[in-house]
């Protein structure tokens, strides 16, 4: 599928996904629905759990992507993260909670990875 056809912030989550793949990490979910919130990836390396959100812009005139990430929308996520963990047996495992800051200029990616970004 052609960079055009996909909505911005879909586009940012597969460069997200290829970029935490590249660097050993397995995808467990994506766009993850609960009813509590959503998580835009769930993704296992080593013993940690990371539960990352992606964020996307063509500019920063407005700020740094990963600044979207205000503490209504961390506290969106953690109680999202609470209900997959209830839900799913992951023992032995650390959550953690990542932010993926994506600039995108025409075709040019600028990927920013911030682990534990924030936390519980």
């Amino acid at each position: 599928m052609s960079h055009e056809r996909l909505s911005l912030g879909r586009r940012g989550e597969q460069a997200a996904a290829l970029y935490l793949q590249r660097r050993g990490m397995k995808i467990l979910a994506r766009n993850l629905r609960t009813p509590v919130g959503e998580i835009d990836l769930v993704v296992r390396h080593r013993r940690i759990l990371a539960f990352v959100e992606v964020k996307t812009r063509r500019g920063s005139r407005c700020g740094s992507p990963a600044e979207a990430v205000g503490p209504r929308k961390q506290r969106q996520i953690v109680q999202a993260a609470k209900w997959y963990l209830n839900d799913t047996p992951c023992h032995n495992l650390q959550p953690r909670f990542d932010v993926i800051a994506i600039l995108v200029s025409g075709d040019a990616l600028q990927i920013e990875h911030i682990p534990g970004a924030f936390e519980a």
